[in-house]
């Protein structure tokens, strides 16, 4: 979704139409779009350079980063992942 609506921003740039606003990109990205934006700036070459677009997608980035490092960090300190594990030798198992 977040790259789509990168591409139909450019696409609304370049024939001088109402642009998507940077907010609702920006959005986009912090609810899990964050790499299909960056690969629409890539591939589209759409705001590499659009300041303080760029820096807030940054931080958006590592802020996600971060999350994910901290999920995982108290799935190996709850076991989590061994539990899991467990759950699903016993299913294999034939046991409930």
């Amino acid at each position: 979704l977040a790259y789509g609506a990168m591409v139909l921003d450019k696409a609304k740039a370049s024939r001088g139409l109402r642009r998507i606003p940077e907010r609702t990109l920006l959005r986009l990205a912090l609810v899990g779009g964050s790499a299909g934006t960056v690969l629409a700036q890539r591939m589209v070459r759409h705001k590499t350079r659009k300041e303080p677009f760029r820096s807030q997608l940054i931080r958006i980035i590592a802020l996600q980063i971060v999350a994910i490092i901290a999920l995982s960090i108290a799935m190996i300190v709850v076991e989590l992942p061994e539990a899991l594990w467990n759950s699903i030798v016993s299913l294999t198992r034939g046991g409930s």
